[in-house]
């Protein structure tokens, strides 16, 4: 049930999916409304490790995709955790039943502009999506926003919370919705929020970990876009887009800080 004052303009959400996504949408209609779920196909490791090394090399992009790899194990190892993770923080990590959710190949496919054009949404809330293309963007019929698990622009790109850590600027481990233009992450800044992780946490529980301490700032952020409110923020912060570690700078880097 939508909390009081939340407009009936419908709420759309683009993801690749994830237990920190489904823990999003669930608060989203829990606090504001009903959401329709667009759920793409990710990319794939063979076309992520294609375009990384056009941009970085082979080498750094072999290495990024190890630590992509080891991160997925690491799931599975610490599922203990991350189980005791989502009970402490009462996070709901599964689709409800009854949950509309529209199948589709790419956000940046044909089939996913004809369902939001379709919906005539009043926000589409990007989270764990592929980047969306300028001209998807300039066709959207309502306010496009991203959750980015990093604070933006000093943490743009991938595992914002973890380079946060190694770089020593554990104050700066959280998260922003932005608003949606054709840079990565480069939007202007709606809401910003910070957390800490906790033992055990891992590069491979980070997503869950900020989820739980995100949920506001993407109600609040939604809220806003809903009514007509939209007001950016200043974070006063360089800009640098960041990559997953490569597998020799992770390993090396977690034996001798204990950052993992």
């Amino acid at each position: 049930m939508s909390s009081s004052g939340a407009t009936s303009a419908p709420i759309v959400v683009v993801t690749g999916g994830g237990q920190h996504v489904w823990a999003m949408i669930n608060a989203i209609a829990d606090r504001v409304g009903p959401v329709s779920v667009i759920l793409e196909i990710p990319e794939s490791k063979k076309q992520l490790l294609r375009g990384r090394a056009r941009r970085q090399g082979c080498i750094s992009a072999m290495g990024q995709l190890g630590t992509m790899v080891l991160s997925r194990l690491g799931k599975r190892i610490l599922a203990s955790h991350g189980a005791r993770l989502i009970a402490e923080e009462k996070l709901e990590v599964e689709p409800r039943p009854g949950q509309e959710i529209i199948h589709v190949t790419s956000a940046n496919g044909p089939e996913c502009l004809q369902a939001i054009q379709k919906i005539q949404p009043g926000v589409v809330l990007l989270n764990g999506c592929r980047l969306i293309s300028a001209g998807m963007l300039s066709k959207m019929p309502c306010p496009v926003l991203n959750y980015h698990a990093g604070i933006t622009p000093k943490y743009r790109g991938m595992n914002g919370g973890y380079w946060a850590l190694v770089s020593g600027d554990a104050q700066n481990f959280g998260t922003t919705v932005h608003l949606v233009d054709a840079g990565v992450d480069t939007g202007g800044v709606l809401r910003q929020a910070r957390g800490k992780p906790k033992k055990g946490d891992t590069i491979s529980t980070h997503a869950l970990r900020q989820a739980a301490f995100s949920r506001d700032i993407c109600v609040e952020a939604v809220r806003d876009a809903l009514a007509g409110k939209l007001t950016t923020i200043d974070p006063g912060l360089p800009s640098k887009q960041w990559y997953h570690p490569t597998i020799w700078f992770y390993v090396w880097t977690g034996l001798r800080t204990g950052i993992w």
